[in-house]
């Protein structure tokens, strides 16, 4: 376990914060909360750490004790019972933050033997100081586009009605509500509410395995989040969701390639009619697809039906990492970076999803990395995404094909990047084509 040095004033220093076996959280006196970047630990301090963001919710981490900083001996200790409350077990906390926010630091954590794959969210570190949960993020995108506070369920139930009678046979119309009601699907909410960006998932089946995918796991021994697509909407049904999506909405976007599909690329043969049908009615509206960009050739054909942008995801520019996280299958990491260039060559707008870990992300090599694609490929955006997997074992499948030094920190790397390359946007969401040149 390394170590950074602590703070030297105790008085900037974040409470610890733990979770008892019933789930009940709360702060250890006498303890100091820690971030972990890999094998990095550090205490966390009011300056490396903001109030939690509306909408973040903690969460208890089973079968792991918490790593936290003790005040009187000045080391760092993974503690299995409550030392306040003798024989009272005690769980880690973590702040799965708001869209919007980076995580700077990992809650810190030591598994134990029996312990299993975390569920497929973010774990950020988090602390309490002067009666606030504090959490160690920086913000990216300030767009409310998935605030809480703004899709009120009345609300959506209401835009529910209403779609129900302007499109009654529609069954992506249908799954949407599913996404939006059960699910709690942001996008699927938006649809419903006439605002910002509705989702048109489509693609039953996907040419990669993420090691993350929240649709589809097979054999892994980690729950998805939500169920995948079940059927694949046709042409027209497609076009009418997007239509009465772009005809009310200002700045409208309409995106293929969501949490409950596989990638779009491989409905191409719906899709592309889907567009074509959409363009022949109106100009109106950005059209994007959120794609692993496995099929330049296919991609090509869509940007002439009238595609607008695209957002390709990527863990690693280095091909071993991502082989390692994506898994593909039947394509390789070069067809990915051809539909990047074909992207930029047919002047679309280029986004990369890129899918974030402190300790992974923020490592020289990597960075490095990232820097060398970006003076080839002159994308528009990054949207930094938190990678939603199990940290550690993140890690572990990392290193076990590529080599990585010590982390620089996120913060410190996004103001290098923002520094190399000043015209590149930095977000999280998918903008309308109003706004590709701002």
């Amino acid at each position: 376990m390394s170590k950074r040095r602590p703070e030297k004033n105790d008085d900037a220093l974040l409470t610890a914060l733990v979770a008892n076996q019933a789930g009940e959280i709360f702060e250890l006196d006498g303890y100091a909360a820690v971030g972990m970047e890999g094998s990095l630990m550090k205490p966390l301090s009011i300056e490396q750490t903001c109030r939690i963001p509306y909408g973040s919710e903690l969460m208890l981490l089973p079968d792991r004790k918490p790593i936290l900083y003790n005040l009187a001996s000045r080391r760092y200790e993974a503690l299995l019972e409550n030392p306040h409350a003798p024989g009272e077990a005690i769980f880690p906390v973590a702040a799965f933050n708001s869209p919007g926010y980076v995580i700077t630091y990992i809650s810190a954590y030591q598994e134990s033997e029996k312990a299993g794959y975390l569920p497929l969210f973010s774990y950020g570190a988090v602390g309490w100081h002067r009666g606030d949960f504090r959490t160690a993020v920086v913000m990216v995108d300030p767009e409310p586009r998935q605030d809480l506070r703004q899709m009120k369920r009345e609300d959506i139930v209401a835009g529910i009605e209403a779609m129900r009678e302007n499109l009654p046979s529609n069954r992506l119309r249908e799954h949407l509500e599913t996404c939006a009601l059960r699910y709690g699907c942001p996008a699927g909410k938006n649809f419903f509410l006439g605002r910002y960006e509705a989702p048109l998932p489509t693609a039953q089946q996907c040419n990669a395995r993420c090691l993350g995918c929240l649709s589809l796991q097979k054999d892994s021994g980690i729950p998805h989040s939500q169920d995948r697509i079940r059927f694949t909407p046709s042409s027209k049904e497609i076009a009418q969701v997007a239509l009465a999506h772009i005809n009310r909405v200002k700045n409208s976007v309409v995106s293929f390639g969501q949490g409950c599909e596989g990638d779009p690329l491989l409905a191409a043969n719906v899709i592309e009619p889907a567009i074509r049908r959409i363009r022949s009615i109106t100009p109106d509206g950005t059209i994007n697809m959120n794609t692993n960009g496995s099929q330049p050739e296919i991609l090509n054909r869509l940007f002439d039906a009238g595609l607008d942008s695209i957002r390709i995801s990527l863990n690693s520019i280095r091909e071993e990492c991502y082989q390692a996280y994506f898994r593909p299958q039947g394509y390789r990491f070069g067809d990915v970076l051809d539909s990047i260039r074909v992207a930029l060559t047919n002047q679309k707008f280029v986004a990369i999803n890129y899918l974030n870990c402190p300790g992974f992300t923020d490592t020289p090599r990597e960075m490095d990395a990232l820097i060398k694609f970006l003076h080839r490929y002159p994308i528009h955006m990054i949207q930094w995404r938190n990678l939603n997997f199990d940290p550690v074992r993140y890690w572990d499948e990392m290193n076990s094909v590529a080599d990585h030094s010590e982390p620089i920190g996120m913060e410190k790397m996004l103001n290098r990047i923002r520094k190399q390359f000043p015209k590149l946007k930095f977000g999280y969401f998918n903008p309308p084509k109003e706004n590709f040149d701002e």
